[in-house]
């Protein structure tokens, strides 16, 4: 599986964004996306079943940010409302081709064995 992300920009604390990922290739069971701010650890955000359309998010997301897919596509978004200034990291999208949906497994990076490139998501205070 190929995986393209895009969308990334600069906003201001309590705009939105949306990510999108387009995927080629391969079908999968679960997509996700996660983040890495500078100097941190890549983090967990949120992840989709592309069969069941179950759904997980971090709670630092939750409320604010919603995942959702396009089969037709191939295609998941992030949609990110309310942004704050810790929302400020990369993006990448990631596919796990795994078939079934399994919460725990679906937060994990190990799970997953396709990445995007990354897009910058900048949020200013």
């Amino acid at each position: 599986v190929q995986l393209q992300a895009s969308g990334g920009g600069l906003v201001q604390a309590g705009a939105s964004l949306r990510l999108s990922c387009a995927a080629s290739g391969r079908t999968f069971g679960t997509m996700g996306w996660f983040r890495q701010a500078p100097g941190k650890e890549r983090e967990f955000v949120a992840a989709i079943s592309w069969t069941t359309n179950s759904k997980a998010y971090a709670d630092s997301v939750k409320g604010r940010f919603t995942i959702s897919r396009d089969n037709a596509q191939n295609t998941m978004y992030l949609q990110m409302n309310s942004l704050k200034p810790e929302d400020t990291a990369v993006y990448y999208c990631a596919a796990d081709q795994s078939t079934g949906w399994n919460l725990v497994r679906a937060k994990k990076q190990q799970a997953y064995n396709s990445w995007g490139q990354g897009t910058q998501v900048t949020v200013s205070s």
